[in-house]
């Protein structure tokens, strides 16, 4: 849960900030376009499910020339390689994700040092936003600080 909406999963929540928040969205008018599913289903979506409705999403961003993604209304560019708001926001869902689920602490805890290793190849240009296992790192660090 963040911000007052329940997600699925942090894919689901990703992912759904590619899809349209209205019909006022440029992404909800783009000519010869059916989004195969609204922002809120994809909202409830997990693992694959979610991956693969993103996968659509940023067929629409490319065909639009874009690089933003919203969220609450805000445009937020997506792949820079700085740490601005859409890398604070998905740090910040990370954090709500392991603070509301006690055993995904728990696990994250006991690895103790273990460096944490992407499970797909993201590129060697792949922005801090995508690079999940370096934030899940980060707060095991803040986590074992406390």
């Amino acid at each position: 849960e963040m911000d007052g909406i329940r997600y699925a999963s942090l894919e689901g929540f990703w992912q759904m900030m590619k899809f349209p928040e209205s019909a006022q969205d440029p992404r909800a008018n783009v000519p010869n376009v059916t989004w195969p599913a609204t922002r809120a289903e994809v909202g409830q979506m997990t693992a694959f499910e979610a991956k693969d409705a993103g996968a659509f999403g940023s067929k629409v961003m490319k065909q639009m020339g874009i690089n933003w993604v919203t969220y609450l209304g805000a445009r937020l560019p997506y792949k820079v390689q700085e740490k601005g708001d859409h890398y604070q926001l998905i740090r910040r869902a990370t954090w709500a994700k392991i603070n509301q689920n006690p055993e995904v602490k728990r696990i994250l805890l006991q690895t103790g040092s273990l460096v944490l290793r992407p499970d797909h190849d993201q590129g060697v240009d792949a922005p801090p936003a995508w690079r999940y296992y370096q934030i899940y790192m980060e707060i095991r660090a803040e986590l074992q600080s406390q």
